[in-house]
């Protein structure tokens, strides 16, 4: 059965989505790890067939291949420039951008019985439930108390307040460590870099 035949039967599901498997780009894992994103949204994958609003979709990063996060389609990317009335215009870059609505980047899942068309891949019903049941039960969510403490040297608190969002933004998350607690249990402070705990006491590295 071909990929076009195969969509045709799916659209008969009585939820009316289909299932899809998404690969991330290269690098891209690393940034979506690193800043909370609401949405992925990715461009120039216009070839073969192109998932609908409302389908569902396993994101997934490579070597190894492994599932990172789940969605579903917002905006499947069928759009023509600001002059909708000329028919003769070309389409504006076609884009997919998938709404998460479970992210596991920080403990991703092996997938790599899977086999991919390409960076976006029609999936069986039966394989995304697949790989939706090994991510098992979302965690609990609970308080956690995030903090940034940079020395900055300044005229005035207004000054330094400046400094510090100028910090923040040529560093970000790459090189400032992040300090996370649980709420009511200060000393669990754990120091965070590029996503990951990192040790910021230089007696324990000798």
């Amino acid at each position: 059965m071909t990929t076009a035949a195969y969509r045709t039967d799916r659209t008969t599901r009585a939820d009316g989505g289909d299932t899809w498997a998404v690969l991330l780009p290269p690098g891209r894992y690393e940034a979506e790890r690193l800043v909370h994103h609401d949405t992925l949204e990715l461009t120039g994958r216009t070839d073969g067939p192109r998932p609908r609003r409302g389908d569902r979709v396993a994101v997934l990063a490579d070597e190894p291949l492994r599932l990172v996060a789940l969605g579903r389609v917002s905006d499947a990317g069928d759009r023509r420039p600001e002059v909708p009335e000329d028919p003769l215009s070309e389409r504006a870059e076609a884009s997919l951008v998938v709404a998460y609505t479970r992210r596991v980047f920080d403990e991703p899942v092996l997938a790599d019985s899977l086999a991919l068309d390409g960076p976006v891949s029609a999936l069986t019903p039966a394989a995304f439930h697949e790989l939706v049941d090994r991510l098992g039960p979302p965690p609990p969510r609970r308080t956690w108390l995030v903090s940034l403490d940079l020395p900055i040297e300044a005229a005035s608190p207004a000054e330094a307040v400046r400094l510090f969002w100028s910090y923040v933004q040529e560093l970000g998350p790459r090189e400032l460590p992040a300090f996370v607690s649980p709420s009511g249990d200060e000393l669990a402070m754990q120091a965070f870099v590029l996503g990951e705990e990192a040790n910021q006491d230089p007696e324990e590295d000798d």
